[in-house]
């Protein structure tokens, strides 16, 4: 079914010079990933530097997003955080703004019991009538949703997917295996991109798509054609860039990498910084 479609773009969000959110670059941005393949937009996510964003400036970027794609893709946004109230919040002001589906990652630092993640996503699913895609990333957030508190959620009648970071096939294979129908796993690690289709994944919620958005575009479409050996042929080719842009923290290497295409997104807020020159070669020399 792929509801968001099979390649979703995790947006950076590009800055001017004063690291100010840059509206003009956002339309250059968007119309560049639309025609290389990105199929839904995911804005305010961590790629899109969520922690460093204003709810201010999360509403004004959606808005925006939303004003520009004028329907040519669904926009997800993030509005989950480690703060139950704040995530409800959030939600509910994005829907009004015109959001197509939120995006709950699991609460960072706090590190919940499955009840606790259960009882949260719980809240926030019921605060809205927006669909809700899940987002488990332990190595982030310090904590993993098992399949079974997955699967428990799955049940709310507004979950629909899950962006499943966790790295872990076994897991998701049990996802896919015993969700309810409709209910759909995108892979949220690029480099599992063709092993997550192989078990029932739809698709991926992407990084590297910004930077090489037609080729897993056709990876993933030889793969659903049937044509196995071509899509494994092109995830080898592409694995070095899928772990190269990890390398540093992100999403400084993406933004490098959209710059070399002549796609300038600007810098990055602290706590990150900008790539030395000897980083930037590294990242530009993948691109090659």
């Amino acid at each position: 079914m792929a509801r968001f479609g099979r390649l979703v773009t995790a947006m950076v969000t590009p800055f001017d010079d004063a690291l100010q959110i840059d509206l003009e670059k956002t339309e250059r941005l968007i119309d560049h990933l639309l025609h290389t393949g990105t199929t839904a937009l995911v804005v305010s996510g961590t790629t899109g530097e969520s922690p460093t964003l204003s709810q201010e400036e999360k509403l004004t970027l959606l808005q925006h997003v939303v004003r520009y794609t004028n329907g040519r893709c669904p926009v997800i946004v993030g509005t989950g955080s480690n703060q139950t109230k704040g995530s409800i919040e959030l939600t509910q002001e994005a829907e009004k703004v015109g959001a197509d589906a939120i995006m709950l990652v699991t609460p960072y630092y706090n590190r919940p019991s499955q009840e606790g993640l259960y009882q949260h996503f719980k809240a926030v699913a019921e605060s809205t009538s927006l669909p809700v895609m899940l987002y488990n990333v332990p190595g982030r957030t310090s904590v993993n949703m098992t399949a079974e508190t997955t699967l428990r959620l799955a049940e709310i009648p507004n979950v629909v997917c899950v962006k499943e970071a966790s790295g872990n096939l076994s897991q998701m294979a049990k996802i896919i295996e015993h969700a309810p129908e409709g209910f759909e796993l995108y892979s949220g690690d690029d480099a599992i991109t063709l092993p997550v289709l192989s078990i029932g994944g739809v698709g991926v919620v992407s990084v590297a798509s910004h930077v090489v958005g037609s080729e897993m575009k056709d990876m993933i479409e030889a793969f659903t054609k049937g044509d196995h050996s071509q899509a494994a042929s092109l995830h080898r080719k592409l694995l070095p860039v899928f772990e190269g842009l990890f390398a540093f923290p992100s999403p400084t290497p993406v933004k490098a990498g959209l710059e070399k295409q002549g796609v300038p997104v600007g810098g990055v807020r602290l706590p990150l910084i900008e790539l030395n020159e000897q980083e930037r070669d590294f990242i530009y020399s993948l691109l090659d």
